[in-house]
C-alpha cells in the first residue's frame, strides 16, 4: 500500500478551531490507512526493529506530555508491544526508574475514559509518573529502548519578562511546564544575560505560547529584544597595578598588585619576560582559557595572597570591562607588589587584584567576539537573489551553495546578533516556502564600527549604575 512504504503521503485540511474537517480526517485515517500491526517495526537503540504485536514484551513509548487542571502531568503513550495493564509496573530504561501505571485513560477530546488494558497499537495515557518525560521508553522487561523523536532545533528566540515583577516565580513554572509539554520550545533563566530567553519554531509559535500564558494562565507577559552573548579579549599586552589603601581607624586595608596580561592562544609557550614560579590554568565555563602565572620573587607577595588576587580578577573576567560580557582568553603575570605587616588582608589583595586587571584589560587592545552560526536555508530558485540580497545585509558570508531539485541551499555564516525575527523575514521574502536551520560554530572578532556600536549602546543602558 502506498501509505504504508511513504509512496503516498495524504494532506487533509482541517481546522481544529471551527471542527470543520476532523470528522472526514478521522474516517480516512479510519478507513485508508494501515493498521498499526501492518506498519513496520521501530528501531530501538541496540538496533533491534520492534514490530508492534502483541506477542511482544509489554513496551510502551510516551510521545506527548500534557498538564491539566484537575489530573496533573498527562504522560500519553502509545503501546508497541504486548498488553499493558492498570496497576502493572515498567521500567524506564534511560532513568532506570521502576514507575506504576496507576491508571490507564482513553482520550476522546475532552472526555478521559478509564480502561483496564490496552494492547499493542492502542494509545493511552496514564498520570503520576515519578521520573518518565516525553521520548521515553516503558518496558516490563529487557533493556530496549525506542529511538527517541528527533525534534527540530529552535529557530526563533526571544526574551521574556512578566508585566507585574510579583508573577515572576509563576511565570517561572508555567514555563517549565510548557518546556515538558513541547519539545520544540525552550526557556532558560540565563544567569549571563539576566534575562529570561526562550525559543521556539517561529515567530507564530511563540505567539501561541504567548497566548498560553495570557489567556490560560493568566500571566500578563511581554517579549523584547534578547542579549547577545558576547565575549571580550584581548589583542596585546598591557602591564597595570594597583594600590588598595583604606585607614579608617584600627585595622585597615593594603594591598599592591603588579600585572602584566597578555592574550592566550592554543599552542602557545607558557613564557614571558618575567620569571615563572608557578603556573595554573583554567578552562573557563564559558569557554577559552584563563592562564594564572606567579612571577612574585623576594617576597613582595605572600603566597597566601595569591588565591585572593585570582579571585578578585575572577570577578572581573565575568563582568568584562567593555560590555560586561565574560572576558576569555587571557594569561595573567603577576610579577610584584607590597604588603603592609598589619594591614595587608585577603580582601585588600582581591580589591587590588580587581582593579589592576581592570585597568590592563583596557589598554591591551580588547576586543567584542560575537557568536557566529552556521546557517542552512533551503529556498526555491526563483527567491534564490532575494535570499541572497537579505543574507549579506546581515553580514553573512556564504560558504556554498548546492542544488535540490527545484530548491537551492545557502550555506552561510552569519553572527547570531542579525539572526533576530530571521525566520519571519524569510517567510516574507519566499512566500512561506523557505525554511532554514542553525546552529553555533564559533566566536569571531566584530568589526570595529559594530563594536563602537555595542560599546556605546551598553554604556547608555548601564549609566545609571555608575
Amino acid at each position: 500500500m502506498g501509505i504504508i512504504n511513504r509512496g503516498t503521503i495524504p494532506v487533509i485540511c482541517v481546522s481544529a478551531k471551527t471542527d470543520q474537517g476532523v470528522t472526514r480526517m478521522m474516517d480516512i485515517i479510519k478507513g485508508s490507512c494501515p493498521a498499526p500491526d501492518e506498519m513496520p517495526g521501530v528501531e530501538t537503540l541496540s538496533g533491534k526493529t520492534l514490530h508492534c504485536k502483541t506477542s511482544e514484551v509489554p513496551t510502551a513509548y510516551i510521545f506527548k506530555t500534557s498538564v491539566e487542571q484537575h489530573i496533573g502531568e498527562l504522560s500519553i503513550m502509545k503501546v508497541y508491544g504486548g498488553e499493558i495493564t492498570e496497576a502493572m509496573d515498567m521500567v524506564n530504561n534511560k532513568t532506570n526508574v521502576k514507575e506504576r501505571l496507576t491508571s490507564l485513560l482513553c482520550i476522546a477530546g475532552k472526555n478521559r475514559e478509564k480502561v483496564e488494558k490496552a494492547i499493542a497499537g492502542d494509545i493511552v495515557a496514564t498520570i503520576k509518573l515519578k521520573g518518565t518525560q516525553s521520548s521515553h521508553t516503558l518496558v516490563k522487561s529487557g533493556d530496549e529502548m525506542i529511538v527517541p523523536t528527533q525534534y527540530p532545533e529552535p529557530k526563533f528566540r526571544t526574551a521574556v519578562r512578566a508585566k507585574n515583577n510579583s508573577e515572576d516565580e509563576k511565570l517561572g513554572a508555567i514555563l517549565n511546564e510548557l518546556r515538558k509539554t513541547d519539545l520544540t520550545f525552550l526557556s532558560e533563566q540565563s544567569k549571563e544575560l539576566k534575562q529570561v530567553i526562550i525559543s521556539g519554531q517561529g515567530e507564530q509559535h511563540l505567539n501561541i505560547v504567548k497566548w498560553i500564558i495570557e489567556k490560560q494562565n493568566k500571566v500578563e507577559i511581554e517579549y523584547y529584544a534578547p542579549k547577545i552573548p558576547y565575549r571580550e579579549t584581548i589583542t596585546k599586552s598591557a602591564e597595570a597595578m594597583y594600590r588598595h589603601k583604606k585607614q579608617s581607624g584600627g585595622a585597615g586595608q593594603f594591598g599592591e598588585v603588579h600585572m602584566m596580561i597578555e592574550p592566550y592562544y592554543e599552542g602557545m609557550p607558557n613564557q614571558t619576560k618575567y620569571p615563572i614560579r608557578g603556573t595554573d590554568s583554567y578552562d573557563l565555563p564559558w569557554g577559552g582559557k584563563l592562564i594564572f602565572n606567579n612571577c612574585i620573587v623576594g617576597g613582595a607577595i605572600d603566597a597566601r595572597f595569591l588565591p585572593a588576587i585570582l579571585k578578585g580578577i575572577n570577578e572581573r573576567i565575568e563582568e568584562g570591562p567593555l560590555t560586561g560580557s565574560y572576558a576569555r582568553d587571557i594569561v595573567i603575570n603577576i610579577y610584584d607588589g607590597k604588603m603592609h605587616p598589619v594591614d595587608s588582608n585577603e580582601l585588600a589583595f582581591k580589591l587590588a587584584g580587581r582593579q589592576a586587571f581592570r585597568e590592563a584589560f583596557k589598554n591591551a587592545g580588547p576586543k567584542i567576539l560575537e557568536p557566529i552560526y552556521d546557517v542552512e536555508v533551503f529556498v526555491p530558485s526563483d527567491r534564490m537573489g532575494d535570499v541572497m540580497t537579505d543574507l549579506q545585509g546581515r553580514r553573512g558570508v556564504v560558504m556554498g551553495m548546492e542544488s535540490e531539485g527545484e530548491f537551492q541551499k545557502i550555506r552561510a555564516k552569519i553572527p547570531l546578533a542579525e539572526m533576530n525575527k530571521y525566520s519571519t523575514t524569510l517567510s516574507s521574502i519566499t512566500s512561506g516556502r523557505a525554511s532554514y536551520g542553525m546552529k553555533f560554530a564559533e566566536y569571531q572578532q566584530v568589526p570595529m564600527d559594530v563594536q563602537n556600536e555595542i560599546i556605546k549602546k551598553y554604556e547608555e543602558e548601564n549609566k545609571d549604575d555608575e
